[in-house]
């Protein structure tokens, strides 16, 4: 009975880790806010508001320390099916990658999955994956690309110091 029950909890965690689309060996943070630093990562989201929702877009800026990841990835996850879409193939970060995503198709894929590649192998199957399930509800508005510009780069420039941790 234990050994059933074991067997079942493996193949469960399998399963999960499959379904979620990521490589299952790669560690899964959950970005819960419009701010997030960690294990060498740093993300940042604001939401430039156009005059109607079909030129609205949701801005979230990725860096990271050179050392630990050189290149970002991101795909959206549609959660009920898995289909997923690429947002971004790995990119080397250097001073900083935007994501820019029209947040009227947050909807129809909105677990987004940031995907963290090691120096060297950006080719390969990232090392961290910070995940979100749709907007952050924190996540601050604004009318022009100067403001978003300026909260991104204060926000970015705060949570250096705690992603270096």
């Amino acid at each position: 009975m234990k050994l059933a029950r074991t067997v079942i909890g493996v193949a469960f965690a399998l399963a999960s880790g499959f379904a979620a689309g990521t490589a299952w060996a790669a560690e899964q943070l959950h970005g819960e806010s419009d701010s997030f630093a960690a294990r060498g990562v740093a993300l940042a989201w604001a939401v430039l508001r156009g005059p109607g929702e079909d030129r609205t877009f949701v801005v979230t800026r990725v860096a990271t320390d050179a050392a630990r990841h050189a290149a970002v990835s991101a795909h959206a996850v549609d959660p009920f099916t898995n289909a997923r879409r690429e947002l971004l193939s790995a990119t080397r970060v250097g001073a900083g990658v935007e994501l820019r995503r029209p947040r009227a198709e947050v909807a129809d894929h909105p677990r987004v999955e940031f995907g963290f590649h090691a120096p060297g192998s950006p080719a390969a199957a990232p090392a961290l994956v910070v995940y979100y399930l749709g907007v952050p509800d924190t996540t601050p508005e604004f009318t022009t690309e100067e403001a978003v510009k300026r909260h991104l780069d204060d926000r970015i420039a705060k949570l250096r110091a705690q992603m270096l941790r």
